[in-house]
C-alpha cells in the first residue's frame, strides 16, 4: 500500500477528484492549507497600500492506495493538477505499512 500526499492549486481540486475516482480511488481526505515553495509567495495592492502574501492558499490531498494503483495516481493527479505555471504543487509518496478500518477492525490492503 502506499500514502499519497499532493499539495495542489485550490481551483484543481474538482478535476484531480475526478480523475482519481475515474482510476478508482475509493476516498481521500482533503484540507485547506497555507504554504509556499520556489514562487515565495507574491505581492499584492489592496486599497492603495502593496503588501507581501508569503504564503499561498493550497489544498492538500491524501489518499491511500494499492501498491499497483500508485503510479497511476500519481500521474492522474499531475495531469488533472497541472496549469504548467509555477506553483502547481508537489506530490510526495510513502510506504504504508498497515491500514485499519475502526469499525469492523478489519485490517490490510482490502480496508482501502
Amino acid at each position: 500500500m502506499k500514502f499519497i500526499i499532493a499539495i495542489i492549486k485550490p481551483f484543481k481540486l474538482d478535476e484531480v477528484r475526478r480523475a482519481l475516482t475515474i482510476l478508482g480511488a475509493r476516498g481521500m481526505t482533503v484540507t485547506e492549507t497555507r504554504g509556499f515553495g520556489r514562487q515565495k509567495g507574491h505581492t499584492e495592492l489592496y486599497r492603495g497600500a502593496e503588501y507581501q502574501v508569503d504564503f499561498l492558499p493550497k489544498l492538500k490531498i491524501e489518499l491511500a492506495v494499492p501498491e499497483e494503483l500508485a503510479d497511476q495516481a500519481v500521474a492522474a493527479i499531475m495531469e488533472a493538477a497541472r496549469t504548467g505555471r509555477i506553483g502547481d504543487g508537489k506530490i510526495f509518496v510513502m510506504n504504508l505499512e498497515s491500514a485499519y478500518r475502526i469499525r469492523t477492525g478489519e485490517s490490510g490492503p482490502e480496508v482501502l
